[in-house]
């Protein structure tokens, strides 16, 4: 069984359920993947699939990608990425795997690119109250005193600064399956989902020991 897939967040909608109950859901394409390398114990150390998604033009792929691809078939892949998988040898090269590994109702995770919101205030970044507002303040989006006093008379390590913020790998859990279409190539999941549109998500089934 093949455990997970990649896909690509086309955005946000609503649907209602069978109760009448408002659904906010996120809508994913997540198809179809080719398999472009099958990994086994006893070559790799493990066992998973190296999935393709996306096409991309052959004069923007290097050469030593084309060769990977071929083996795979003539289409050159945008994205890779690898999924777990039980039994390896129930896999071909170039076969396309769908959403029909999934349930609806069904619980996965999700694993995305969080948007870049570039340089950030503390505020921002780290939802900070700020200093007050009115009676002449100059301390209205600063972070305040950061340093020690006498000793050890420095920044701590880790401190809550401004800085870069976004484009982390964030991963949202136990998200329920609303809706399949097969024919279209999509999974609507409830909730929102970290990145924006068109950004690529893993797919990943909920595993238990």
């Amino acid at each position: 069984m093949c455990k997970g897939l990649v896909g690509k967040k086309l955005g946000m909608t609503s649907m209602f359920g069978d109760n009448g109950q408002y659904i906010p859901v996120t809508v994913l394409q997540v198809g179809p993947c080719v398999v472009t390398q099958i990994k086994k114990d006893e070559t790799d150390g493990y066992k998973a699939l190296q999935l393709g998604f996306g096409s991309k033009k052959e004069k923007n792929t290097n050469k030593p990608l084309k060769g990977h691809f071929k083996k795979a078939g003539d289409t050159c892949f945008e994205t890779l990425k690898e999924v777990g998988v039980d039994n390896p040898e129930d896999y071909t090269l170039g076969q396309p795997i769908g959403p029909e590994i999934f349930a609806i109702g069904e619980k996965v995770n999700v694993t995305g690119t969080t948007k870049g919101r570039g340089f950030s205030g503390v505020m921002k970044r780290h939802g900070f109250n700020g200093g007050r507002m009115t009676h002449g303040s100059h301390s209205k989006r600063t972070p305040g005193s950061i340093g020690c006093s006498a000793w050890p008379a420095k920044v701590i390590r880790g401190k809550r600064m401004p800085g870069h913020y976004g484009v982390d790998t964030k991963t949202v859990r136990n998200l329920e399956i609303v809706d399949i279409r097969p024919e279209e190539n999509l999974i609507l999941l409830k909730g929102p989902l970290p990145g924006s549109r068109s950004g690529i998500v893993t797919i990943n089934k909920i595993l238990f020991a």
